[in-house]
């Protein structure tokens, strides 16, 4: 089977310092977290930045001292930055129609400053409109849109991620408009309650939704996170681990680090009989020419 590439998502903006006293939630905590798991296999770096009491963070100066400390260290490690922040409405309890507490949606263009600025090499961009946790999270076509022309425009490659089958939809649409280019890269979200549920019969059925050119990975949440990246291998898909989709090694043991995670994810795909991809590998696999 072809190399797999390793990602690792080291922080998200949903894990709590509460589920994890160790969660990287400063710039230089987030940077040395991607380093770490860099030298433990990881091949990617998904980022998303916090402030530091740990709540989650769209300020372009948090995401510029996590790229130039990666870059600094003269790592081959390739940074993909979130761009899912400021997409997130809660309905007024009075009137549905004015934001509750949590609401954090911002103008598209809001969302896509850091790359814009910081020309990574992948930025993620959510396909989806759902109810997640305790908000309606929109992502609607023109907005999407918006977005993909100032990715593309900044020389970054966007990571499409889809949570549920209608996202997939949405991105043939966008591809047959020429919104989106190919081949496309996905990242298929498994765990989320009202998305794709965690199982074989639905990243089986997911994949078979993908365009056939598409370079393609999954992971699932929680206890499933390795149940998942052994399907996504044995399915020719790549693989995610990290803080932002799980904590525990094994049930009731928290893992020490991200590198931890990453270690065990090399294990697994070790035992499978998987290789791992170099960066410069992943590179030529995704299509990246910086």
């Amino acid at each position: 089977m072809a190399k797999t590439i390793l990602t690792v998502a080291v922080t998200g903006n949903l894990t709590t310092l509460a589920q994890h006293p160790g969660l990287p939630v400063t710039p230089e905590q987030i940077a040395n977290a991607c380093l770490e798991s860099a030298k433990a296999g990881a091949t990617v770096a998904h980022i998303h930045v916090r402030y530091p009491d740990g709540r989650p963070s769209m300020e372009l100066e948090h995401y510029r001292e996590v790229v130039d400390r990666i870059r600094q260290a003269d790592s081959d490690l390739i940074i993909n930055l979130t761009t899912g922040q400021g997409g997130r409405y809660v309905p007024g309890k009075e009137d549905p129609k004015i934001f509750g507490p949590g609401t954090n949606i911002v103008h598209p263009l809001r969302r896509v400053e850091h790359i814009v600025a910081l020309k990574p090499d992948i930025a993620t961009l959510d396909l989806n409109t759902m109810f997640s946790g305790t908000a309606v999270v929109i992502n609607t076509p023109e907005n999407i849109t918006i977005m993909t022309n100032e990715i593309y425009g900044a020389g970054v490659k966007p990571e499409l991620e889809v949570f549920d089958s209608g996202d997939i939809h949405i991105a043939h649409d966008l591809l047959a408009k020429g919104v989106l280019k190919g081949p496309p890269l996905f990242q298929i979200v498994m765990g989320v309650r009202f998305g794709f549920n965690a199982s074989v019969e639905t990243l089986t059925y997911a994949k078979s939704l993908l365009p056939k050119d598409a370079v393609w990975a999954a992971f699932a949440l929680a206890r499933n996170e390795y149940a998942a990246l052994a399907t996504a291998w044995w399915l020719g898909g790549h693989i995610r681990v990290g803080f932002e989709d799980n904590v525990y090694l094994k049930k009731g043991v928290l893992a020490p680090s991200n590198a931890a995670l990453v270690e065990k994810a090399v294990r697994v795909l070790d035992d499978l009989g998987g290789e791992l991809a170099t960066a410069k590998e992943a590179r030529e696999i995704l299509g990246l020419t910086r």
